[in-house]
């Protein structure tokens, strides 16, 4: 980077890069941040700084933690007998606002996509493995998302695992709460009636 880059320029630059944030947010950003007081400037470098130096994974699930178990794992009154399988920590996040599963969680850290070179060893999929080696699961829910890849590691994974005798489910995919049927495409649809129940 340029030494004599303009330090607003710099600081929208490296702002841009973060997900969701265009080049007029980070521009609106920078310039924000240039207009507060020099202490909370640090305070928000601080933050960002330590927080990065001290966030590692669980080493039981994958999850990102402070400690060698994250708050999920730590939890003597979760359920160890059901595993909810997740593409990242950002799934275990809004998974947890449901506030109804009360089971334990393995974080893959990606899916498998062929076109990107990504294969199983490059996700976790034998960490879960070794975790299932125990006899203690009774069923594993695969909530990868519904595309493609996550599709496809899914049912990776259940080929894996159902000759372990374990039950292996599928998060139901379908239209959305509060949503028209009409704007609704084909394949959401599908996978509505497929994941229907019975009232």
């Amino acid at each position: 980077m340029n030494a004599q880059m303009d330090p607003i320029e710099r600081m929208a630059s490296e702002l841009a890069k973060l997900p969701g944030i265009g080049r007029k947010s980070a521009q609106r950003l920078a310039y924000h941040l240039a207009s507060l007081p020099m202490d909370q400037v640090r305070a928000l470098s601080d933050a960002l700084f330590q927080g990065r130096e001290a966030i590692r994974l669980c080493a039981r699930c994958g999850n990102y933690s402070a400690l060698e178990l994250c708050q999920v794992c730590s939890d003597m009154k979760r359920a160890e007998d059901v595993i909810c399988v997740v593409r990242d920590p950002r799934d275990v996040a809004a998974v947890e606002r449901m506030h109804d599963f009360r089971g334990l969680y393995h974080v893959l850290h990606g899916v498998l996509s062929p076109m990107d070179g990504i294969g199983p060893r490059d996700i976790r999929i034998q960490e879960l493995l070794d975790r299932l080696g125990d006899g203690k699961v009774r069923e594993l829910i695969l909530a990868t998302n519904p595309d493609i890849e996550g599709e496809a590691t899914a049912s990776y994974i259940a080929r894996l695992v159902k000759p372990m005798g374990i039950r292996v489910t599928r998060i139901a995919h379908g239209v959305p709460v509060g949503s028209d049927l009409e704007y609704a495409d084909e394949v959401t649809l599908s996978k509505a009636m497929e994941g229907r129940r019975e009232m």
